[in-house]
């Protein structure tokens, strides 16, 4: 562009004949991106503010991107962050960068843990004189860990609070923590998104690379999350406390899955600009998968669960390979495409 002013639609114009020229698939999407990071608007507001000139700081920030884009490199990592499930996490060159399908690991990890208590303040509790009896079948477990009762007061059944339990118990006992290991955490993402959506979860989050440790921590930390999720340095389970072992409630990866061979037929993108090292899962993408079982069975309380990312290729396999080691319930989930990637189970019940 040569003109002195740059309008916002002069701006977008020119940097979607730029991406064309440059083969990006998406070039109008690629240039709103961009041009909406380096200005501040958002995508709808950039269409509102068509005349708008942008500032020679905004020019020269967007000149930086649409060259960095022009060479291939991700928008995620031009704008140094993606948007994963419920939250914003940080990401750079050298760490993995989220996926859509690994929103699918999270929500069937959460599916294998208890689900989040609700919680009762003190002052909200009724007086004792003023609680009714319950109307459902005697003896019927409501899932809680409870017994309720079905006759009423005229029967001859108290309409107090039960027996030996206080209105101090239901207001102060705390439920019991869930242990979660996240192993190859990268960003941090999935330890992020499990602490921030299960109030209980404290995660234990490992990665082998140092730079993906880092941003994991500053993730956890941007979050507020710090508190509960640990970063570890160190190859899968090796860095993880021994006396944690047998006590962990569930294990979830997003391990390096992606076959050998599949590589080369990847985008650009992807290949020339994340780590090789958390993708490339060897020759049928279940290299890692291997070591990670073994430790699944040491590391799982009984009844604890897994939930893993693998490649939609080999699922069948990895599935043969978990009940092989002894585990339960084992299950193929299928992503937002429809087709398999993750694997779940559960180690034997006591």
């Amino acid at each position: 562009m040569v003109n002195d002013i740059w309008t916002i639609k002069a701006a977008l114009e020119w940097t979607v004949g730029y991406l064309e020229r440059k083969g990006d698939e998406s070039p109008r999407i690629s240039a709103q991106w961009l041009l909406s990071e380096a200005t501040g608007l958002s995508r709808i507001e950039l269409y509102a503010n068509f005349d708008r000139p942008l500032s020679m700081e905004e020019r020269d920030v967007l000149r930086g991107y649409v060259t960095r884009r022009g060479k291939g490199e991700p928008l995620q990592y031009i704008t140094g962050e993606v948007g994963f499930r419920h939250i914003t996490v940080k990401v750079r060159p050298g760490v993995l960068i989220p996926r859509p399908e690994t929103e699918v690991l999270v929500s069937e990890a959460l599916a294998l843990l208890p689900a989040p208590p609700k919680r009762v303040a003190a002052d909200s509790l009724p007086e004792a004189d003023s609680v009714s009896a319950p109307d459902v079948s005697l003896g019927l477990d409501d899932g809680l860990g409870e017994q309720r009762f079905s006759e009423t007061a005229d029967e001859g059944v108290s309409s107090e609070e039960p027996a030996n339990v206080s209105r101090e118990t239901f207001a102060s006992e705390e439920p019991a923590e869930l242990l979660i290991a996240d192993l190859c955490t990268g960003s941090g993402c999935i330890a992020c998104s499990l602490a921030y959506e299960h109030p209980l979860a404290h995660v234990v989050a490992t990665d082998l690379a140092p730079e993906a440790v880092a941003l994991a921590r500053e993730n956890a930390e941007a979050l507020n999350l710090a508190d509960r999720i640990d970063v570890v340095e160190c190859d899968l389970g090796e860095g993880v406390d021994v006396a944690l072992l047998g006590t962990f409630d569930l294990v979830v990866s997003n391990p390096p899955y992606v076959p050998t061979a599949v590589l080369a037929e990847i985008p650009r993108e992807v290949v020339d600009f994340e780590p090789a090292l958390a993708l490339d899962g060897g020759s049928d993408g279940l290299d890692v998968l291997r070591r990670l079982l073994p430790w699944c069975t040491r590391a799982l309380k009984p009844g604890g669960g897994f939930a893993f990312e693998l490649h939609e290729g080999h699922l069948d396999e990895a599935a043969a390979l978990a009940r092989e080691a002894g585990f339960d319930a084992v299950r193929i989930m299928y992503d937002l495409t429809d087709r398999p990637r993750v694997l779940t189970g559960r180690a034997p019940a006591a």
